[in-house]
């Protein structure tokens, strides 16, 4: 029988505790990147230029850096800057995944996070570090052999991004300043993939104080259309009541 070790304190303890006598997984992040442009919603794919899985399109994402990483927030802001150039202020986590299967290298981890952003204030910058980047309509993106298990991750983020819509003001973030309730219901409609009722739409934003009047109009067509600005503090309003689904089919909205 073994004699097991006793320590007279934690300090002792600590000091004596090796972290090499237990292996540990491979731990990274991976970010899915979403925006809307050319009437259609995107997401921010880079190819890789390393083994494993070289040449292969993956999202943004690398390994956390015990030394200069304070949590995972930080890597994942770390990350998108050195794969994209890209400086990002908002990322929420969707998930965590782990197991034997999901990287050739062996045990691995990831924690996922996404973001909705403004195509038109986020460039692509490109840095010594960066790897090649492109924007890809989210059902495109879906049909690539992406690498590793990306394609999994990325479709639990568009889920995750959906189910926002439908319960949060988060779309609104990709509005100008000013803007009509036409072009903030075409955003909502553009990432959920389907038509809203006007009237129900108009009312849920205006009844719950998103948006008010802000007294200006502009031309749409030939008739004046009333202009609404953002009336809340942050993105992370939620209505009482999700959006409904179509009660029939419809096809997915394009321009």
């Amino acid at each position: 029988m073994s004699k097991e070790t006793t320590h007279t304190s934690e300090q002792e303890y600590l000091a004596q505790y090796q972290k090499t006598d237990y292996d540990t997984p491979l731990f990274t992040v991976d970010m899915a990147i979403f925006s809307v442009a050319k009437g259609q919603l995107q997401v921010l794919m880079i190819q890789r230029s390393n083994f494993p899985e070289k040449g292969k399109w993956a999202l943004p994402g690398g390994f956390v850096d015990l030394k200069t990483d304070p949590d995972l927030m930080a890597t994942a802001h770390r990350k998108l800057q050195e794969k994209t150039g890209i400086q990002l202020p908002y990322l929420e986590q969707v998930e965590t995944i782990g197991n034997l299967h999901r990287d050739p290298r062996g045990w691995s981890i990831t924690s996922l996070y996404f973001a909705l952003i403004d195509f038109e204030k986020f460039e692509i910058q490109a840095t010594n570090t960066a790897e090649y980047s492109q924007w890809y309509p989210i059902d495109q993106a879906l049909q690539l052999d992406l690498a590793f298990d990306h394609k999994q991750l990325l479709q639990l983020a568009f889920d995750r991004l959906c189910n926002k819509t439908r319960y949060t003001t988060l779309p609104v973030s990709l509005m100008p300043e000013v803007f009509t309730l036409t072009e903030l219901q075409s955003i909502y409609e553009i990432i959920l993939g389907h038509t809203l009722e006007k009237k129900s739409f108009r009312r849920r934003m205006q009844e719950a104080g998103a948006v008010e009047e802000t007294g200006q109009q502009k031309i749409v067509g030939k008739r004046p259309a009333q202009l609404f600005r953002y009336a809340l503090e942050d993105y992370h309003f939620s209505f009482p009541r999700m959006l409904e689904t179509p009660r029939y089919p419809t096809e997915h909205v394009k321009s």
